[in-house]
């Protein structure tokens, strides 16, 4: 039987504490590069290679950082 007093198993639990009480950076990601999006289609007008190109990088990253997110949460429930 594990005692309530083990000073490891404390310090464990404090460092889990605080590692939950920021702000989950990984989800407001989109709040960066959901603005990009139409920015990069009104300002390269006049460009329309690099602005295809510009707007299909950045909607290839959004895309990774949606199925990243996803299977993190699957993997998370798997465990």
């Amino acid at each position: 039987m594990e005692s309530s007093s083990d000073p490891s198993k404390q310090l464990r639990d404090s460092v889990t504490e605080r590692k939950r009480k920021g702000p989950p950076f990984k989800f407001l990601v989109p709040l960066v590069y959901a603005p990009v999006l139409p920015l990069v289609r009104l300002s390269l007008r006049h460009k329309p290679v690099l602005r295809d190109r510009l707007f299909t990088l950045v909607l290839a990253g959004a895309f990774a950082h949606g199925f990243y997110l996803v299977t993190d949460i699957y993997d998370a429930e798997s465990k």
